[in-house]
């Protein structure tokens, strides 16, 4: 329930600052709640301070008018260049912050920038500096991360029309990804299947190289298709291992794409086979069926939020531990068979064109 001292007048509002999370599938995530404030403030400037890698998710997107690069180990790295930020914040006059992320520094660079109305949750001890703080309850933690944003939004009368993940990429993107392909002998009518290795996070996420190979074969052989490896440049080594391990015919662009152009790529594709990653959520929004390979993450929290999708797991008494790195066997992901997630991507498939494949 909204309780009065949150509620606003939310007429007048013509600058607004939004604080984006900094890992890449937690922004994917955000973007719900990023439209329901943009459905809300129709003719106000909408600004989103973000991570450099982030950053080119946003640039550009239909519900942001500006993006500012936060860089904590350049421009902005340590006391003074926190202090420097607050002061571009300031000379930009916001009428209001609003918090994506959770963390103390964000409330408090928008205080030092004395943006008149900050609010997001009351997490990490930011409380007080906070105009409109959210309380976190035990409930609250268990929300999937997009509908835990347009909770706060909602519980200061900002709500949402749509809960769709959404991200934006230009016709001209488009057709420079379909260069990259038909380069490579894959022509623009053909089924396009991704499989994409990698977890930022940490080791724990991934899945194992000749699984992921052994997939990519059935599906390719099944549905006539030809398979892209995705990635960034920590991915080499698996992606690698992925393209030599395969009999059919393989193009392995990971650590070969800007992020842009990743997000191109995989608009692209007609079927994706991820770990719990960024490029999972990107997937999740661009509405590319995809089956999703969860261990030591809770897939409650962070799973794909799309109708065509599935996650495959197998239940563990340690899982989810939400370690970077498994301290014992990785016995959660070790599970998950090949023929596991060829059978759950028929399925799926099979689902969604009504027929058997």
């Amino acid at each position: 329930m909204k309780g009065e001292e949150n509620l606003f007048d939310l007429r007048g509002i013509e600058r607004i600052l939004i604080r984006s999370t900094n890992w890449l599938g937690d922004a994917v995530m955000a973007t719900p709640a990023i439209g329901a404030i943009r459905q809300s403030f129709p003719n106000a400037h909408i600004t989103i301070l973000v991570t450099p890698l982030v950053a080119e998710l946003f640039s550009p997107h239909d519900c942001i008018d500006e993006v500012m690069v936060y860089d904590k180990k350049g421009h902005h790295a340590g006391l003074a260049g926190r202090l420097c930020l607050a002061q571009e914040l300031r000379a930009r006059c916001f009428d209001m912050a609003i918090l994506l992320q959770n963390a103390l520094d964000a409330a408090l660079i928008t205080w030092l920038a004395r943006v008149p109305v900050r609010m997001g949750y009351r997490t990490d001890g930011r409380g007080l500096l906070l105009t409109h703080g959210c309380p976190v309850t035990r409930e609250t933690k268990r929300f999937h991360h997009v509908v835990y944003y347009l909770k706060m939004l909602d519980h200061f009368g900002i709500s949402a029309e749509s809960k769709t993940l959404h991200l934006t990429v230009s016709e001209q993107e488009e057709r420079e990804a379909e260069k990259v392909l038909q380069a490579a002998g894959i022509g623009k009518d053909e089924f396009l299947i991704g499989i994409n290795p990698g977890a930022t996070y940490g080791s724990a996420k991934r899945w194992y190289p000749e699984r992921f190979a052994a997939v990519a074969d059935e599906l390719c052989k099944r549905w006539n298709g030809k398979t892209i490896i995705t990635g960034g440049p920590d991915e080499l080594g698996i992606a690698d291992e992925i393209a030599a391990a395969t009999e059919t015919e393989c193009l392995n662009l990971a650590g070969r794409t800007s992020l842009r152009q990743l997000m191109a790529i995989i608009k692209r594709c007609n079927f994706f086979i991820t770990n719990d990653s960024g490029p999972m959520h990107i997937a999740a929004a661009f509405n590319v069926p995809l089956v999703a390979i969860f261990g030591p993450t809770d897939q409650t929290t962070t799973s794909p939020f799309s109708d065509l999708s599935v996650v495959v797991r197998q239940e563990m008494e340690c899982a989810p531990c939400l370690l970077r790195k498994c301290p014992t066997d990785h016995s959660c992901m070790a599970a998950v068979t090949a023929t596991s997630v060829i059978e759950q991507s028929l399925k799926l498939r099979q689902r969604l064109n009504g027929k058997v494949v």
